[in-house]
């Protein structure tokens, strides 16, 4: 998006939560790849989703630094919960401290390890997914989740645009191959209502009928 066209959406929303702009501040300090943290305007997005569908159950699927984790806690009704999986244990220190100073810890469920092997164990059923994690295995995530998710309910996908490299078909990558296969097969799949928004790298919205 037009850098410009950008700050002007920015200085016409809602302000940024000032625990989030610190925590997205320290992650591009202290950490590799910091554009990984979902930022001001895709994060108000999805706590508007989520404040909207109002959910008991979230999954996240890639908790990073927390930033996410936090913008969709917020939408949890009374008594909800969210429950956010992370491969790498070197983030759950950092990302904890937030969700405490957010207020947070007591409905934020961090978990580290591998989601294809976690997910299976969970014994919830979801009103909403956020999938952000191994763009190589999105398709395994969905297939993992879908019975887990509630009839009506939401997944959100990320990355879907990958920079825009999903139009390249000739790719050999396996991060942009993950990405295409998923939008591929997420676009022949009858159970669910699907549509792609452009927020910055794209984010697929699917409804499960």
């Amino acid at each position: 998006m037009n850098k410009k066209l950008e700050q002007y959406i920015l200085d016409n929303s809602t302000a940024e939560d000032p625990i989030l702009e610190d925590l997205y501040r320290q992650t591009h300090i202290r950490f590799v790849n910091p554009n990984m943290a979902s930022g001001h305007l895709q994060g108000k997005f999805l706590e508007f989703i989520s404040g909207m569908i109002s959910p008991e159950n979230i999954l996240e699927i890639g908790t990073f630094t927390g930033y996410s984790a936090i913008c969709l806690a917020k939408g949890l009704r009374p008594g909800g919960k969210l429950i956010t999986l992370e491969s790498n244990d070197e983030l759950a220190s950092f990302s904890s401290s937030y969700f405490k100073r957010a207020g947070l810890a007591d409905v934020i469920i961090p978990m580290t390890g591998n989601a294809i092997e976690i997910i299976p164990g969970l014994d919830l059923m979801f009103d909403l997914v956020f999938i952000d994690g191994d763009k190589r295995e999105y398709i395994e995530y969905y297939k993992l989740i879908i019975d887990k998710v509630k009839t009506g309910g939401f997944i959100l996908a990320d990355n879907v645009l990958w920079g825009g490299k999903v139009i390249d078909t000739d790719t050999r990558d396996p991060q942009t191959l993950g990405v295409i296969n998923f939008n591929n097969f997420i676009s022949l799949e009858q159970s669910v209502e699907k549509l792609i928004l452009p927020i910055r790298d794209g984010i697929m919205i699917i409804r499960k009928k």
